[in-house]
């Protein structure tokens, strides 16, 4: 969070790390993906570079709730960050931005809306690199372990990646 706090803005999304079957399956089940994972909320500084990785929670956890379960959405608030995110975290409050959203009473968005929702997707978008730097990792494209142990898999590849930019920097 120290890291995240010397940013201007930073980038919020969420990804499903695929598994195979484990013994107790029905957590890991993401019904929206229509196959077994883990959830990993992932922090991306305006360069698209990865800041942090939340610990692995079940496949089904939806996106905003494990963003709470993992204490981000209070010490990104508390930090005074301000969070570009998607659709699924609105509500998060605090420094999270999201794009504007159709209504039931509401079926259309003003012109201003869509404006606004399109240069968010533009920032966004650059965060979209950081979850493709993880799922880069041939280690992550289908995990096979115990689904306990992606945590630490997930922090490894972090650590390595920042220590790969940093080869490259200069």
């Amino acid at each position: 969070m120290a890291r995240a706090s010397r940013l201007a803005y930073a980038i919020l999304d969420g990804t499903l790390i695929p598994i195979d079957r484990v013994a107790d399956q029905r957590p890991y089940y993401s019904g929206k993906h229509h196959r077994h994972g883990v959830n990993v909320q992932v922090l991306a500084d305006p360069g698209g570079r990865l800041v942090w990785a939340s610990p692995a929670l079940p496949g089904r956890t939806h996106d905003l709730t494990a963003a709470r379960t993992a204490g981000l959405i209070q010490a990104l608030t508390s930090g005074k960050v301000k969070v570009f995110a998607d659709k699924g975290y609105q509500g998060a409050g605090g420094t999270i931005r999201t794009p504007f959203k159709r209504h039931r009473h509401r079926p259309r968005l003003s012109r201003h809306q869509k404006a606004v929702n399109r240069a968010h997707a533009r920032i966004r978008a650059v965060g979209e690199r950081a979850v493709a730097t993880l799922k880069a990792w041939k280690i992550l494209a289908k995990v096979r372990c115990c689904p306990h142990r992606i945590t630490a898999i997930v922090q490894a590849v972090r650590v390595l990646h920042t220590i790969e930019a940093k080869g490259y920097s200069g």
